[in-house]
């Protein structure tokens, strides 16, 4: 292992899953695990065995998993005051878990040890020394986090360097000094850990940080720069309170512009795969500007920036988004230039540099339409269609003639179509679950016979948004719809005071659209 190389510790399926709305089940950790095993952090802690019967299935379950990246972690305390190790239930749970590594926690503020275990100074360090020499006579590597330990030296700085000293002459190989309240500044972190280093110059230490201040990456790099070559963090920041140091930014930084190395050769690149794995598994929503993997991180609105960008994406994108497994993407809004319009008409970027009256012509309508309510930034489809109309070249594949919703005495809807395709006009009707629904399958029913490919099409997501709530029943609503046809997936949207008229000239453009992909009137498909 070279000076350079940093090991990450992560944390996401312990401490992060103390953060409010998140709850695991078993099966979620193992593929938490899985993920983060393939991506290569070299350790994960699993949990605290014997803290609930999860946490003992999943260790148990653990015991047969083929880990190539990582080693697993169990989590859990020192023993009680006034007990022997062997005996501690905590400790015996440990050792159940039968995990390489065990990570136990033990107080260094004099505060804490008052107030929270409520026995003496002197104790506590027996606690301490105890349970680490117990763990390494039972073969295990231990590693030691020292909770409060920046409150606690700033409060008493020689017991909390004693209560280090009790771990490392007990044996444990890593101390981790835990800014456990989140308050801690980058230079107090920086000066605390050049201090303990040079108390404890052999030892090895590791940084365990949380985001109470919005500094917990801050202070982790700091940790870094200051010595510390093992990071602790969680995934997508999660974590008690306002979160843990987000991995997902603390090691982009680290390979990236530190020049230190975390992960094996290659990996990087799955890093905002992974965060949206574990979003998706976790069951929370993933923040769209998170920096790395967000997918705002790497998004272009203002006309100035989108032209700058075309030329040279270094001009205001700070890495190549590629590095992390993300992409440049360029959105429509009343922001935009004729730049914009280029760089986002994906495969018609020739036709409107030949035709500049058209990408002007296009702004302007873009420019109208956001201002009466639509949004074009989550639905690409929408827009092609728009820079079809544009460059005279979308094909009117049918035409609608009228819609109605009829909703009977047993409150289903039904749905009432006439379109002409060609010189032929049609009318069906269906029932649905919904008024979105019926009209969904009623167009399709019109349209099956002219285009059977429409038999893949699938409408996979329809979102509702009230824009003036002030006008209460009267109010604008904006209507996104998703649709695939298996291979890929497209966005419209719907706008106007009435949510079935929204709804309609959303599904119409989302069916429109898929005829036009499959019938190969646009080159190239923006992905999803």
């Amino acid at each position: 292992m070279t000076e350079s190389f940093v090991e990450i510790y992560d944390t996401t399926l312990r401490d992060g899953a103390q953060g409010e709305g998140l709850a695991y089940t078993v099966e979620d950790k193992l593929k938490i695990v899985r993920a983060l095993d393939e991506f290569g952090v070299a350790y994960i802690e699993g949990g605290w065995p014997g803290a609930n019967p999860k946490d003992v299935e999943f260790f148990e379950r653990a015991k047969s998993l083929q880990l190539k990246n990582t080693r697993l972690a169990a989590f859990g305390s020192t023993r009680r005051a006034n007990g022997i190790a062997s005996d501690d239930a905590v400790v015996q749970g440990l050792l159940a878990a039968e995990t390489p590594i065990v990570t136990i926690f033990g107080k260094s503020w004099d505060f804490h040890v008052d107030i929270a275990i409520k026995t003496t100074l002197e104790e506590n360090l027996r606690m301490i020394a105890d349970t680490v020499s117990h763990l390494n006579a039972c073969g295990r590597r231990v590693f030691y986090d020292a909770e409060h330990f920046f409150d606690g030296f700033r409060a008493n700085s020689e017991y909390a360097l004693d209560s280090l000293n009790a771990a490392v002459q007990a044996g444990a190989e890593t101390i981790i000094l835990c800014d456990t309240n989140g308050g801690s500044l980058p230079e107090q972190v920086a000066e605390t850990i050049a201090l303990v280093r040079s108390r404890f110059p052999n030892a090895r230490l590791g940084i365990h940080c949380h985001n109470d201040g919005e500094l917990a990456v801050a202070n982790t790099l700091a940790a870094v720069e200051a010595g510390v070559t093992h990071i602790q963090g969680v995934f997508n920041g999660y974590g008690e309170r306002c979160g843990n140091a987000n991995l997902c930014s603390v090691i982009p930084n680290l390979e990236l512009k530190m020049g230190r190395q975390c992960l094996p050769p290659g990996k990087l690149k799955m890093l905002t795969h992974t965060s949206r794995y574990v979003n998706e598994v976790a069951n929370l929503v993933p923040n769209e500007r998170a920096a790395f993997v967000g997918r705002s991180a790497f998004a272009h609105k203002g006309g100035i920036h989108v032209s700058a960008v075309a030329r040279a994406k270094e001009t205001y994108e700070h890495i190549h988004p590629e590095d992390v497994g993300n992409e440049t993407r360029v959105l429509i809004s009343d922001q935009s230039g004729v730049s914009n319009i280029r760089f986002k008409a994906d495969g018609l970027s020739e036709d409107f540099q030949k035709n500049p009256a058209a990408a002007r012509d296009l702004l302007a309508q873009l420019k109208t339409l956001e201002h009466e309510g639509y949004q074009f930034e989550d639905a690409e489809a929408s827009f092609q269609l728009l820079a079809l109309s544009a460059l005279g070249r979308r094909k009117k594949l049918f035409e609608p003639v009228e819609y109605r919703i009829w909703i009977g005495s047993s409150g289903d809807p039904e749905a009432i179509v006439r379109l002409k395709v060609g010189d032929e006009e049609v009318h069906t009707a269906s029932l649905g679950v919904g008024p979105a629904h019926a009209l969904d399958l009623a167009l399709r029913k019109a349209l099956l016979p002219h285009y059977p490919q429409i038999t893949r099409f699938h409408l996979i997501d329809y979102k509702v948004r009230i824009l003036d709530g002030e006008k209460a029943t009267a109010a604008k609503t904006r209507v996104h719809v998703e649709t695939s046809d298996g291979e890929r997936s497209w966005n419209t949207v719907g706008v106007g005071e009435n949510i079935i008229a929204a709804t309609w000239q959303a599904i119409v453009e989302s069916i429109e659209y898929g005829l036009q992909v499959n019938g190969q009137e646009i080159k190239n498909v923006m992905p999803q």
